[in-house]
């Protein structure tokens, strides 16, 4: 099993909050490796909202491709932060060139491009630096995309919390999403790591999907361009989210619906049922088999933290006021959150979505047994 923790903070707060709830549930992964998600950022980046940055890992050569490629398409270096190590890693941690974080300026010819637009180009210039790096195996993409940072990478999370020297107070963050690593493939591949990203959409799961064919399958033949790329059988987790959000215009409370829709029994008698039941029908090959636990962040910063029939994977949720985070084991809870009150920590069970909204005050739970029309 993976862990998972995320965390939701009114004052911006450095992922190593994350990293150190992830370490004091380590007997929960072995080590193979981290994964961060972060937004809603603050020090310099916070003046750059609008900026897309654009995360990854370069070799030298693929630092210079990346260059020339921007450049011929339009864009220019608006702030960038280097992170540089030593030339000897820890054990464990390969060896890098460049960790890179850069925001940039749009090219001037995207100035009347709609949001949409924009947000379909940008999405296509990770593809395609993605595949470029693919080729010559010098660039790992994570994201292009406004206020959002990701870092991953092999090795155990505090180790490379602690190599990379994530605590500088220019990565700092009001959201962040974290996994410490079980590695269930031979060969670690980074685009395996949670968290996974498409275009606001960020997710990340405790668990594995034997429904991942089927899932793939469907998303695939939507033809969207994003859709690709599955590495691991949990990134269907969030373009599922994504396809809820974006191609069938519902909220998050739909969304336990569509990966877990309820019993026909269960339908029967639900206010809603009728629509239920015609969603259930028509996007049967997006249900899940799991166990899975699923957090994730939404594109207005809200999180939200799901299970599935089967509930086989631990999380809780609790806070106080201004922060709030979501974690595998209530050890992680403890070493991120101390002060809060224990007694309303709460475990959802397999009907079950915990929401945060982005003013961070409360954690609400929606069933699926309550009407829709209540939820939104």
């Amino acid at each position: 099993m993976c862990r998972l923790f995320c965390l939701t903070s009114s004052d911006p707060l450095s992922p190593m909050v994350a990293i150190q709830a992830l370490d004091v549930m380590r007997e929960g992964h072995d080590g193979s490796g981290v994964g961060l998600f972060l937004s809603d950022l603050g020090g310099p980046f916070e003046e750059l909202k609008g900026a897309p940055i654009l995360s990854g890992i370069f070799t030298n050569e693929g630092l210079k491709r990346l260059d020339s490629f921007m450049m011929n398409i339009g864009f220019t270096t608006k702030y960038k932060m280097s992170i540089k190590v030593p030339k000897s890693p820890p054990p464990g941690v390969p060896r890098r060139d460049i960790y890179l974080i850069r925001a940039y300026e749009y090219p001037e010819t995207w100035e009347n491009l709609s949001e949409g637009d924009i947000r379909n180009r940008l999405m296509m210039v990770r593809l395609q630096l993605r595949q470029m790096g693919e080729e010559n195996e010098d660039m790992i993409v994570y994201s292009f995309w406004p206020d959002v940072i990701m870092i991953k990478e092999i090795g155990d999370p505090m180790t490379v919390g602690e190599y990379l020297k994530l605590d500088r107070e220019e990565i700092k963050a009001r959201i962040v999403l974290a996994q410490g690593r079980q590695n269930t493939n031979y060969a670690i591949n980074l685009y395996a790591c949670h968290p996974f990203f498409i275009q606001g959409v960020a997710t990340m799961t405790n668990g594995e999907n034997t429904a991942f064919v089927p899932n793939r399958e469907f998303l695939s033949s939507r033809g969207f361009p994003g859709y690709i790329g599955y590495n691991s059988d949990s990134e269907v987790f969030t373009h599922i989210l994504h396809y809820s959000l974006n191609r069938l215009g519902l909220g998050i409370e739909a969304y336990k619906h569509i990966i877990t829709p309820l019993q026909d029994a269960d339908l029967a008698r639900h206010p809603d049922g009728a629509f239920l039941k015609e969603l259930k029908h028509s996007c049967r090959r997006l249900i899940i088999d799991g166990p899975n636990c699923v957090m994730g962040c939404l594109p207005d910063k809200t999180l939200f933290m799901v299970q599935d029939r089967k509930k086989l994977r631990p999380a809780v949720t609790g806070g106080k006021p201004g922060f709030f985070a979501f974690s595998s084991e209530m050890c992680g809870l403890d070493s991120a959150i101390p002060d809060r009150d224990k007694s309303r920590d709460f475990q959802p069970m397999h009907l079950d979505t915990v929401i945060v909204s982005p003013d961070r005050q409360e954690y609400r739970i929606c069933s699926q047994m309550e009407p829709l029309a209540l939820q939104h």
